[in-house]
């Protein structure tokens, strides 16, 4: 429990410091006329993904969900409802330890478990689907614990 607090912990403060927000490079000086822009709208998929978080972590072996993914999915719920014409795909994933087999059926169980508790606040199951990726796509790369705890994870993702 204290990896994965630490692992999230973590995770927000690498999605914080990625700011892309672009730098007004513009002195001034130039006699040209210049047009003004305002700044690009936030597509969906980056608002889901860092200012509601896009993922929940799991405990080894585990599809339950722990009270923190449970916040984390009452954010995306009101998301979704916020923008009821999207829909979105679960996607489930392991740490790299288990059979290819085995973590296709736990990436897929916790897929299902978040879809379920995303319907059970309110979203349509109809705008839900579920992938399973077991293992095949880790989202940190390492044989310890700290990559592991980040490997377990269901993500959402806007279609």
């Amino acid at each position: 429990m204290r990896i994965q607090l630490l692992g999230l912990m973590a995770a927000m403060t690498v999605l914080a410091a990625c700011d892309t927000t672009p730098t007004n490079t513009n002195t001034g000086t130039s006699t040209a006329s210049t047009p003004t822009t305002s700044a690009p709208s936030t597509s969906l998929a980056d608002e889901l993904k860092t200012q509601v978080g896009d993922r929940v972590l799991f405990a080894y072996d585990k599809s339950d969900i722990s009270p923190e993914a449970r916040a984390i999915l009452t954010r995306q719920a009101a998301f979704m409802q916020k923008y009821p014409s999207a829909t979105f795909t679960i996607e489930g994933h392991c740490d790299q330890r288990g059979t290819r087999e085995y973590n296709l059926a736990l990436g897929e169980r916790r897929a299902t478990s978040a879809k379920n508790g995303l319907v059970a606040l309110g979203v349509a199951g109809g705008r839900l689907q579920t992938i399973s990726y077991g293992k095949e796509r880790p989202a940190v790369v390492g044989n310890n614990d700290a990559a592991y705890a980040q490997n377990r994870r269901a993500v959402t993702v806007v279609n």
